[in-house]
């Protein structure tokens, strides 16, 4: 029985997924709008939800705290500066999370996970498709 089980395990190994997350969770903050699995989405939900709260909190042992599940000094400077100061008046829900159909190839849910509030223009032009309110409704 898997009672009290708390996370997903991908079907990945332990360090795979560690890797998996620290990317997705970079990624995240550098564009504020990926599309992933569904699976993996909510996984990553509250990994980034406690990276930004410790951004709140502030001070450089929090800091390096983040530096150690996030392992990317860019974003790392991104998520103290600009998004803790974003989120400063919000009580959690940093991210949402909207189904975005089934994947063609090989029919996986997918989901498109974002910051709420966030900058449209973070989005580069080699991150892949961006999606607008209308095109999510029709999914």
């Amino acid at each position: 029985m898997r009672h009290k089980v708390g996370h997903r395990k991908l079907q990945r190994s332990t360090g795979h997924r560690t890797a998996l997350l620290r990317n997705l969770a970079a990624s995240l903050i550098k564009h504020e709008q990926i599309l992933t699995g569904t699976a993996k989405a909510k996984e990553l939900r509250p990994y980034v939800e406690k990276l930004i709260t410790l951004a709140k909190k502030g001070g450089l042992s929090n800091r390096r705290l983040a530096d150690a599940r996030l392992k990317d000094d860019a974003q790392l400077i991104k998520l103290f500066d600009i998004l803790a100061e974003r989120y400063k008046d919000r009580n959690g829900g940093y991210t949402r999370v909207i189904k975005a159909g089934f994947r063609a190839s090989d029919a996986a849910p997918m989901a498109i996970i974002e910051l709420v509030d966030r900058d449209v223009d973070a989005k580069g032009q080699d991150s892949g498709p961006v999606f607008s309110s209308d095109e999510l409704e029709e999914a």
